[in-house]
């Protein structure tokens, strides 16, 4: 072999080993999204298990409020299908609309102060509460997750093994700008 050959599969080699390790980091960038997605995934699955619980306990009280308690579960019915559907604008949608829909009754809940008395329902707002709290940490990390991703998979010269393998843009979970703050069930029920 002469120098020039050995010089040209030196090259090929460390072609072949950049483009490799371009992927693999790229496969580690897609991972980290869904890993960031399952957490969020979890927790709407655990609010999603919270919240017929809380309105059964509000209905006792609650006579002349169904509709309220039909708007949260109609909320909470497409919150489902957008997460199922891994839709993630639709996600944030819908958020939005169950959000509203807590608000709308732990105020109405305001007017029943045996219902407010009540340990179950206590609980229930306290474990909603902490759901909150907690999906908006994990949209957080998942939003940071899809922007790196998304930065990764267009910067030069990685789009180039993107595009060839496919890796594509992942959305964002964006909520409206109403929608953004948590509900504050502990605030709605002081004195």
């Amino acid at each position: 072999m002469d120098v020039g050959s050995i010089i040209f599969w030196a090259a090929i080699i460390l072609l072949a080993i950049y483009i490799v390790s371009m992927y693999n980091h790229l496969v580690r960038l897609k991972h980290n999204v869904s890993k960031a997605w399952s957490n969020i995934d979890v927790l709407l699955k655990q609010r999603h298990d919270e919240i017929p619980k809380l309105v059964e306990t509000c209905k006792q009280y609650m006579k002349f409020e169904q509709e309220t308690l039909e708007r949260v579960m109609q909320a909470r019915s497409r919150v489902s299908e957008a997460r199922q559907n891994q839709d993630v604008p639709g996600l944030g949608i819908a958020e939005g609309a169950l959000r509203m829909g807590l608000g709308q009754l732990f105020a109405v809940a305001e007017d029943y102060p045996e219902l407010r008395a009540n340990e179950n329902f206590q609980h229930l707002q306290g474990r909603i509460s902490s759901l909150e709290n907690s999906i908006a940490d994990r949209r957080e990390f998942y939003n940071e997750s899809v922007n790196i991703n998304n930065i990764g998979i267009e910067q030069f010269p990685d789009i180039i093994v993107a595009r060839l393998f496919g890796f594509g843009p992942r959305d964002l979970l964006e909520f409206e700008a109403e929608e953004i703050d948590d509900v504050n069930v502990k605030q709605l029920f002081q004195t």
